[in-house]
């Protein structure tokens, strides 16, 4: 039989959590985002899930090919534009839009003939300081852009750098709206964190750049942007990716038994402890401490030793009943219900979920969910 272990997706939970960014920001239209290939969900595993979402944000020309592929009409996003000429080709045959964030691309643009104009979405550095124009430069960006037939509309957008912690977002917000007040064009401003922490409805009245369109990532996928002032429950968001493998074998200690290479655990009690097929070679942390939580037939329990390449082992000193092939949740829910947030293991590693979900490696065999099929 196959190494017991597996990833499931699940597109139940992708609907869930779409919809509650459609709740946290009613007014706005939604761009689901996938890069990363969903954020290592897989694209094609996602889209049944995330077609309710107006458009599909992306980086790669291969993944919106890919989109289209699937029977995508709608929107897609390029989130950091084109990186050379011929990709305006493409953006032309795929019907795609994207952002524009330096001259070189607006150079770009001024030479690429084409028939149909492009939908361009023009990034301001408000503060981040990644991509984008600074505010002293932006209009005269968006003017050169404004001026070249190969430009339909033009719209705004900018990225913030602290929407999930306690700065905030009112200090960009504040920029982007004095720089673009008088500018034509849709608004699109928000992250997960922003969109769950600090959407607003539209008022002109009171200086505040309202955002057309919004950009749940991770939040999609069943993370907490803001962990752990917030949990993905707290949110109302359901994980989207499970993680699980079954127990190979188990020991009994003795204490002063060591476990694990480096002897870095050493038992001060008798303890049973359990093999589980799962290791770094898996995507799973190799940095997570003793202590780091998992779910054993659906009770937490939690990992013992360092993590090796292709196992780690997990405490069933108080579950008698957890042996060779019981089921081991390292992140996700199970059968039962119980839940094992990815935010909470990713928080043991020292990293975020994002992360998590990106390294999951290729030899794990990931299925979805046979009873949650859109």
């Amino acid at each position: 039989m196959p190494r017991p272990i597996q990833a499931t997706i699940h597109p139940a939970a992708l609907v869930n959590n779409l919809a509650r960014a459609r709740v946290a920001a009613p007014e706005a239209r939604v761009w689901a985002v996938v890069k990363a290939n969903a954020y290592g969900h897989g694209i094609e595993r996602v889209f049944e899930g995330l077609r309710g979402a107006d458009g599909f944000a992306l980086l790669d020309l291969d993944e919106a090919q890919r989109v289209r592929t699937l029977g995508w009409r709608g929107p897609i996003l390029l989130l950091e534009g084109v990186f050379e000429q011929r990709d305006l080709e493409l953006c032309s045959r795929l019907d795609l839009w994207h952002a524009v964030h330096c001259d070189e691309q607006i150079d770009m643009l001024a030479t690429h003939k084409t028939h149909v104009p492009h939908r361009v979405f023009l990034k301001m550095n408000s503060g981040m300081n990644r991509l984008g124009f600074t505010p002293e430069r932006y209009r005269s960006a968006w003017t050169r852009l404004n001026a070249l037939p190969q430009v339909d509309e033009i719209s705004l957008m900018t990225h913030f750098s602290d929407a999930d912690g306690a700065r905030g977002v009112a200090a960009q917000m504040a920029v982007f709206a004095a720089v673009t007040r008088d500018l034509p064009g849709e608004r699109s401003l928000s992250n997960s964190a922003a969109t769950l922490r600090h959407s607003m409805p539209l008022d002109a009245g009171d200086g505040w750049a309202a955002s057309d369109w919004v950009r749940p990532g991770i939040a999609i996928y069943g993370s907490a942007p803001d962990f752990p002032e917030h949990s993905a429950a707290d949110w109302g968001l359901q994980p989207a990716m499970t993680l699980a493998a079954r127990i190979i074998g188990t020991q009994t200690l003795v204490p002063g038994d060591c476990v694990g290479y480096g002897s870095s655990f050493v038992a001060e009690r008798p303890m049973r402890i359990g093999v589980v097929a799962c290791g770094y070679a898996d995507g799973y942390p190799r940095v997570c401490p003793t202590g780091t939580p998992v779910l054993v037939n659906g009770v937490r329990s939690h990992t013992v030793g360092r993590v090796s390449m292709d196992m780690l082992i997990v405490d069933l000193t108080a579950l008698p009943a957890a042996g060779f092939g019981s089921e081991v949740t390292l992140w996700g829910k199970t059968a039962n219900g119980a839940v094992l947030g990815i935010d909470e293991v990713a928080q043991c590693a020292g990293t975020v979920g994002y992360e998590l979900m990106c390294a999951l490696a290729q030899r794990v065999p990931v299925i979805t969910g046979a009873d949650e099929t859109s």
